[in-house]
């Protein structure tokens, strides 16, 4: 691992192959003191990179499939790392990634915008990481939720042959398998055809949190958190044996507990 800010790991973040390959060629010309650049398809991908690598600096792009750029941000400055993303939001929304204080690029990317990000980011890597950037991912997170989404109140979800109307307040773990999503409650399973995805659009974040690109979790039924043998982190409710895993990108969320 290099010493931040002198020959720093840089990590991109794109699933788009266009727009990586572009960034990719963009960044090698216009940070020649860089270190490795290290290219990663999806978040998934991005959140294994940053469990190894630990990059100085990442270019993310908000939205990918599976894992967001929001996610691997979290991992990243978990990690003592900068983050800058990538967006193709409108100009509007952009002023979302300016009160949230983190530097963003938008697409498709200019060679000149590109060169100010990077002297910005090289003037932070002189600087001791602030306590607070975990916060502004947060904040800017809040500020792109969609505003007014209506807050969901019963899951009407299959159950053998039949179907059952459970009350969000029974829910215990929402995961993701194939083409359904597992409910688990303290009276049983059922299963929902809704994607994860659009499910967390109407949940309380403050009640329910994602813990795995496959996985949210009601807080107030989590047990404990720990890491197994493997070094994996795992997670398990009250009352239940079952280990859940946990993304290095929402760990930082159990700080304290």
């Amino acid at each position: 691992m290099t010493a931040r800010g002198q020959c720093p790991i840089v990590m991109v973040a794109e699933d788009e192959a266009p727009q990586r390959a572009a960034l990719l060629a963009m960044l090698a010309e216009a940070w020649p003191g860089a270190g490795e650049i290290v290219a990663c398809e999806d978040g998934v991908e991005a959140l294994q990179a940053v469990a190894a690598l630990r990059p100085d600096v990442a270019f993310l792009d908000i939205r990918m499939p599976g894992v967001g750029g929001l996610d691997v941000a979290r991992a990243v400055v978990a990690a003592g790392g900068r983050v800058v993303f990538t967006t193709a939001y409108d100009e509007y929304a952009i002023r979302a990634f300016e009160a949230g204080a983190v530097d963003y690029l938008l697409k498709p990317v200019a060679p000149q915008r590109l060169a100010q990000a990077i002297k910005r980011v090289r003037e932070a890597l002189a600087r001791p990481v602030s306590g607070d950037l975990q916060a502004r991912v947060d904040e800017l997170e809040a500020r792109l939720r969609p505003q007014g989404a209506q807050r969901i109140r019963w899951i009407s979800a299959s159950v053998g042959d039949s179907v059952r109307m459970i009350g969000i307040d029974e829910v215990l773990l929402l995961q993701a398998q194939d083409k359904y999503v597992r409910v688990l409650t303290d009276d049983g399973e059922a299963v929902i055809r809704t994607p994860l995805k659009e499910l967390l659009a109407g949940l309380d974040p403050d009640v329910f949190w994602q813990v795995h690109r496959g996985i949210v979790v009601r807080v107030a039924a989590i047990d404990r958190v720990r890491k197994d043998e493997l070094g994996k982190w795992r997670l398990s409710l009250r009352g239940r044996d079952e280990a859940l895993p946990v993304s290095a990108g929402f760990l930082h969320r159990f700080r304290g507990m």
